[in-house]
């Protein structure tokens, strides 16, 4: 067996790319995904979950539902800067694959997350790709949760790039107290993915002709999504044809790390200033008297990333064998 991991999504476009990896990789042993809000509703989180993982056939890994609003708002920090369903929207409510015939499970998220990691014999990589909402929940009801993870890989932040403000990305600022709890909370390793490197591992409309040639569902699906991802971010980005897919990078590292060039640094979110709302502030300085709390990936290699998509996608998870 692989790599035992939990996703945390909210999928969206991005999520979903990450999910199909993490499902179809056969270094990675994907045993739970929890849901919440984020990209969309958790309503619209969970069904793309599982419209997700009925297409590529793996309807057996468990779904289970979490936090609707952040922990401690009533909502998000601000408005986005895109309406929902537009041509600027990279995400839409629902993916466009067939609506799921399988079933959320009645367990709620951090529950499952809770007794999951409680109850483990060998601790586990969480790879939260959303609003930090579910685990911080976690954490508060058992701060030793941290002992049973190996690594925390977020999706999240960034230093020199940003999204929702000309401060904050959108994950980090969506819940920002859930955000700061997480990464003061003692994690043995936590490794950020943040825009930085996303914006570097840029995929192609080259690279979706070639996922799609590949006539699994898995390359289908990514194509005809990311090329949505690519529609939405043309009026944004210097190279044409191309955008980011923020939360497979996180996947994708878990196989190879060396798909992403880390500094370890100490990091802090700010939650209260109303100019700078969820702002990741990694603190670069060569002599700086903080202790460093997480691996930041500054810069990521497209090239690998690609190469690595073509190849868990060329696998149908209904033989088992690349297609």
């Amino acid at each position: 067996m692989g790599r035992r991991i939990i996703l945390d999504v909210d999928t969206g476009t991005d999520d979903a790319v990450a999910i199909m990896f993490a499902a179809l990789h056969p270094d990675l042993d994907l045993i739970g995904i929890t849901t919440v809000n984020g990209n969309v509703p958790l309503e619209n989180t969970t069904d793309n979950t599982l419209r997700v993982l009925d297409w590529i056939g793996r309807p057996d890994i468990p779904v289970f539902a979490g936090l609707s609003r952040p922990v401690a708002r009533r909502g998000f920090p601000g408005g986005r800067h895109f309406e929902r369903d537009t041509d600027q929207d990279p995400h839409g409510s629902e993916l466009p694959i067939p609506a799921p015939h399988s079933k959320v499970r009645d367990t709620g998220a951090v529950e499952y997350l809770v007794e999951t990691l409680r109850s483990t014999t060998e601790r586990l990589t969480l790879v939260p790709v959303g609003p930090l909402s579910n685990i911080a929940t976690a954490l508060a009801i058992d701060p030793s949760l941290t002992e049973a993870v190996d690594e925390l890989v977020v999706m999240g932040g960034g230093h020199g790039v940003t999204n929702v403000t000309a401060s904050a990305e959108f994950n980090v600022w969506a819940d920002p107290e859930a955000a700061a709890i997480v990464l003061s909370a003692g994690f043995d390793r936590l490794t950020l993915v943040t825009l930085d490197a996303t914006h570097q591992a840029l995929i192609t409309l080259a690279d979706c002709d070639a996922l799609e040639k590949l006539g699994t569902p898995a390359g289908i699906a990514s194509a005809r999504i990311i090329r949505r991802r690519i529609d939405a971010y043309a009026s944004a980005m210097t190279i044409e044809h191309a955008a980011p897919v923020h939360d497979v990078l996180c996947t994708a590292y878990l196989v190879r790390p060396e798909v992403v060039t880390t500094r370890h640094l100490p990091v802090a979110v700010d939650t209260a200033s109303s100019l700078t709302i969820g702002r990741t502030v990694i603190d670069t300085r060569l002599d700086t008297p903080q202790e460093p709390n997480a691996h930041i990936a500054f810069s990521a290699d497209a090239r690998m990333l690609s190469e690595l998509l073509a190849s868990a996608f060329a696998r149908d998870a209904r033989t088992g064998q690349p297609n």
